[in-house]
């Protein structure tokens, strides 16, 4: 259910990204999901790019290293969280499953 998503890593989110998203400090985006989500996708409307999932560097290793965890389970949880998205789940639905 993921072929065709690309994944890309990055070193920073782009201006143009966190001004949309109404995110002040590069550090506050670890990762992203950009495309339409498996929930809402249809043959009769065929999208003109592929699903992307960003991962960006330089706010995981900070996360990393300022919460001390793993880095492997940072880039885990992220890239799984963005996939999430990928399938149409909401922040939200991620938190219930994961009992935060």
């Amino acid at each position: 259910m993921c072929d065709g998503l690309v994944i890309q890593t990055a070193d920073w989110p782009d201006e143009e990204t966190l001004d949309a998203m109404g995110i002040d400090s590069p550090y506050g985006l670890l990762g992203l999901y950009h495309g339409v989500d498996l929930t809402q996708k249809s043959i009769m409307n065929p999208q003109p790019s592929h699903d992307m999932v960003f991962l960006y560097r330089q706010p995981i290793l900070a996360f990393a290293r300022h919460r001390g965890e793993e880095l492997g389970r940072v880039i885990a949880h992220v890239l799984i969280h963005e996939i999430g998205h990928h399938f149409g789940l909401s922040d939200e639905d991620m938190h219930a499953l994961a009992g935060d």
